[in-house]
């Protein structure tokens, strides 16, 4: 090479030099022939780079999900074109409404097949479109790095969410200059509204004179990594705090202003109260009709203050009277500022009531049972008991998820993976390879249905592979259970196509080397948990449920919040 002649590098190595300055440690996906040029370049950095391989393309992007989730980082995949990108279509669905960074590279047919169905071209840009935060398709090695800087800022910055970067594979052959510095500003993007004093000052002015408060707390305070800020901001008013399913850990299960989740399969007190609060203080939330039931009937009696970072979702579902838009950590220290120091206990007793009704009529039978079947709650109690005390959740979705999010004992940040606005069955055992990887120092915690981990159980050969000790918990009823309840209830029990027959999973595990046990009696069940947590490596827990074991409290669909039902 010539004295001042600059290094050209081929596409594919641009890449994994681009990541490496963007801090990866680690990329989950599968190789194919559209991207293999890149995975041929990261052959020579895997000292540096860690890639996990995973077992089918939806895998790859629920670890990247899960890595995200449990770090605040970016999670990466890398898939082929075809099949391959078209399989992370539900992943991308998921993160883009649970608000989850992830950049996805896919590989694609040379510039010159575009268009002419070559063998494993798909149009990924315009199928991606509606399930992105941002993609775009790169055609020249020239512009690989201002795609891959573009895209982690993006991901990341403001409301997170997914990113896909298809490059076609005469881009990856191609030879082109390397440089990179971190992307710190995009035209037209505009992540961090500035934050009104005007509207901070009027949202004081009605929590400071509020009579029955009522703070909503979403994943977004977690995202903003505002859990501390939150804290003060509830310890000094005194207002009683609900959580949406993916607010979960934004403060610890047992504080004292903690009222429970709110929501479909929530707690009583709160979806109740929610009818006869005076101010609702909704913080990094999206009043998914979830948490809503009908809008018609919803909070009509409040006034509500909305703190959210993302304007399209201010006065989408629900009209409030002081939009705050911004980053809530800034939202909450200039709010500090203005509101009063508050103890409300007289709203506090209201709470406390109804809290005791459903443990009666609910908590007691899911926790401690009398009837012979085994209960989900009674496993997630024992879970409890012997789980460490930073552990991760990881749910997958269905009646298991609903039980485990309203009993599990969140007592750190960052503590719950779950699939919350998509639904996404499969989700968890994928997720929770990915929540481990980020969190080699936390144990993490997957619990299943005998439905959900089906879709993806392959990745047990991911566990095996790579030797990553998760806790599976999977409870086992035989049937798709949530989907049954409601038949239950409202279709005359007329279980359609709804129970399964299953493989033995305890074989299953042990053919991925998985230390396994199944317990069908309740005398088995806590020394089981004990045994299962405490194990070294990866372990399977099978726990037979009582087939018709529903979970309650239920708000019915199209009914209103305060229309829950115990039973």
């Amino acid at each position: 090479m010539k004295k001042n002649e600059k290094k050209l590098l081929p596409g594919s190595e641009i890449v994994i030099k681009a990541l490496l300055r963007e801090k990866v440690e680690y990329i989950f996906g599968y190789p194919g022939g559209a991207i293999m040029p890149i995975y041929d370049s990261l052959h020579d950095y895997l000292n540096f780079v860690s890639h996990i391989l995973m077992r089918h393309e939806q895998g790859s992007i629920h670890a990247a999900q899960g890595y995200a989730r449990t770090t605040g980082k970016i999670g990466v995949c890398f898939t082929t074109s075809g099949p391959g990108a078209t399989n992370l279509i539900t992943g991308l669905a998921d993160a883009l409404i649970d608000s989850t960074p992830i950049v996805c590279i896919t590989g694609q047919v040379s510039s010159h097949l575009l268009g002419t169905d070559a063998f494993q071209e798909t149009n990924i840009i315009d199928i991606s479109i509606p399930v992105t935060k941002w993609n775009t398709q790169v055609l020249k090695a020239k512009d690989i790095c201002e795609s891959i800087q573009k895209g982690f800022f993006i991901a990341k910055k403001g409301r997170p969410g997914p990113v896909l970067i298809d490059i076609t594979k005469d881009a990856q052959f191609q030879k082109s200059e390397f440089y990179y510095s971190r992307c710190e500003y995009v035209k037209n993007f505009h992540p961090y509204p500035c934050i009104e004093e005007k509207r901070i000052i009027e949202a004081a002015s009605l929590i400071n004179t509020a009579k029955k408060p009522l703070i909503l707390v979403g994943q977004g305070v977690i995202l903003a990594e505002a859990e501390e800020e939150f804290k003060i901001f509830v310890e000094k008013t005194g207002i009683p705090v609900a959580s949406t399913l993916l607010g979960l850990g934004a403060l610890e299960t047992n504080h004292y202003l903690y009222v429970g989740m709110l929501g479909m399969h929530g707690n009583y007190a709160p979806n109740i109260l929610t009818n006869q609060c005076d101010i609702l203080i909704a913080i990094g939330m999206r009043f998914d009709d979830r948490v809503t039931g009908d809008v018609k009937k919803y909070a009509r009696q409040s006034k509500i203050i909305h703190l959210d970072i993302d304007s399209s979702e201010v006065n989408k579902n629900i009209l409030c009277h002081v939009p705050i838009l911004g980053d809530c950590k800034y939202s909450l220290i200039k709010l500090m500022n203005y509101v009063n120091k508050s103890d409300h206990k007289e709203w506090k007793k209201e709470f406390s009531f109804l809290q005791e009704k459903e443990k009666n009529i609910v908590i007691q039978s899911d926790l401690n049972p009398k009837k012979e079947g085994m209960t989900m709650g009674e496993v997630i109690k024992w879970i409890n008991k012997y789980k460490q005390k930073n552990a991760i959740l990881v749910t997958d979705v269905g009646q298991h998820q609903m039980i485990a999010s309203r009993y599990f004992n969140f007592t750190c940040k960052k503590s719950q993976v779950t699939s919350g606005g998509l639904g996404t069955m499969g989700f968890a055992l994928p997720a929770s390879i990915g929540a481990k990887l980020g969190a080699k120092n936390r144990q993490v915690i997957c619990i299943v249905g005998d439905g959900g981990i089906q879709m993806t159980i392959q990745e047990m050969g991911t566990i095996l592979q790579n030797d990553i000790p998760i806790k599976i918990i999977l409870l086992n009823n035989n049937f798709l259970g949530m989907v049954r309840q409601w038949q239950q209830l409202f279709f005359d029990k007329r279980y359609s196509c709804t129970e399964l027959i299953n493989p033995d999973f305890i074989k299953l595990a042990s053919a991925y080397n998985i230390k396994a046990k199944k317990v069908s009696k309740r005398e088995e069940l806590k020394e089981s948990v004990e045994k299962a947590l405490n194990h070294e490596k990866a372990f399977l827990l099978e726990v037979l449920i009582e087939k018709e074991d529903n979970v309650f409290p239920m708000i019915p669909a199209g009914a209103s919040v305060d229309e829950i039902r115990l039973t």
